[in-house]
């Protein structure tokens, strides 16, 4: 009985064509041309899921502008939010619980949904059990891959940040910041390498303030990220455990464009179906909630529209390089492989 709720089929393919009807034939060939006709481009539900992305920021910025409250607070650029004193939400204020230990932390806890899901889920192995299966080393390369470049572009790339770079590239520098303390502002005055300081961290030590040019907003990137990420993980799994169709285009070695169904069953021909979304499905999804609700709020009270568009621009484009280009490229797609093949 454990096994019968485990897997609801795990057949041959050659006896699932015996059962195959007229019907069934019909239906499955509809399928395949509704199917997006291009391997680069995402599927209906995808499309949809990705769009969620854009219309939030667009939601919440049109909210900081129509909301009375929000609109008559002044904005400090500097801070890249309403000053602490005068905010006009629990949510603008940067020491809110849900910044301080999910936003500022958020690569922790995508990292233990990723794993969690990884290693839990029948899927992609045994479950609760740390055997490296084919598909669990191409989930973990996919994991890898993303986390480089989220390391890349907020943490280090050979030096200061891609994000930092990129803030002193469009001519911004680390300002010194005055007070009314004369002694404070001695010592500010002897800090005549602070312009020289290349991050944003390094710069709050030193007391001075990140001025002059495009701060991209990590905030809107590692939240658009790992949401994504975690949602294109196991959308397969969600779709079929629901009974839907396998609606991915992939192009194989000879040219053939089909869809992604074909690649589905293991080396024995077997199809593999979960029979339940299982624990990590649904931390994962309460991850990605959360990640919504924050991506929210961040579009209605940090940030400008210019710094919030390029987060999104710079996520997205990790998102479709590591997730939609292995479909149009089967020797990339042999390394990273897709989520459920």
């Amino acid at each position: 009985m454990a096994t019968r709720n485990r897997f609801k089929a795990e057949v041959p393919m050659s006896e699932l064509s015996q059962f195959s009807s007229p019907s069934s034939t019909t239906g499955s060939t509809n399928r395949q041309q509704n199917a997006p006709s291009s391997p680069w481009s995402p599927t209906f539900l995808e499309g949809i899921l990705l769009a969620i992305y854009p219309f939030t920021l667009v939601l919440g910025s049109l909210f900081s502008v129509l909301n009375t409250t929000t609109r008559n607070t002044p904005y400090s650029g500097d801070l890249q939010s309403h000053p602490p004193n005068i905010a006009p939400s629990y949510f603008a204020l940067k020491s809110n619980v849900f910044n301080v230990y999910f936003v500022k932390i958020g690569w922790f806890w995508i990292t233990g949904a990723f794993f969690l899901f990884c290693f839990t889920h029948s899927s992609l192995g045994p479950r609760f059990i740390p055997t490296l299966t084919p598909r669990r080393i191409r989930a973990l390369v996919r994991y890898t891959a993303v986390t480089a470049v989220w390391c890349a572009v907020t943490q280090w790339f050979f030096g200061p940040p891609i994000i930092d770079r990129g803030f002193r590239l469009t001519g911004g520098q680390c300002a010194i910041i005055y007070s009314d303390d004369p002694i404070n502002n001695y010592k500010q005055n002897q800090m005549s390498d602070t312009r020289e300081i290349f991050t944003h961290a390094a710069c709050k030590v030193a007391g001075g303030s990140w001025r002059g040019g495009h701060d991209i907003s990590g905030h809107v990137f590692i939240l658009i990220l790992g949401s994504a990420m975690l949602w294109l993980e196991i959308l397969p799994d969600v779709l079929r455990n629901g009974g839907l169709r396998e609606d991915r285009r992939i192009r194989m070695h000879d040219g053939a464009v089909k869809t992604a169904a074909v690649e589905t069953h293991d080396e024995k021909g077997n199809v593999h179906v979960p029979g339940e979304l299982g624990l990590g499905v649904r931390v994962a999804l309460c991850i990605a909630g959360l990640s919504w609700w924050m991506l929210l709020m961040t579009a209605a009270y940090f940030h400008t529209w210019l710094e919030k568009f390029t987060g999104l621009v710079v996520a997205f484009s990790v998102i479709y390089a590591v997730y939609f280009v292995p479909r149009g490229l089967p020797a990339l797609r042999s390394v990273l492989g897709m989520p459920g093949v």
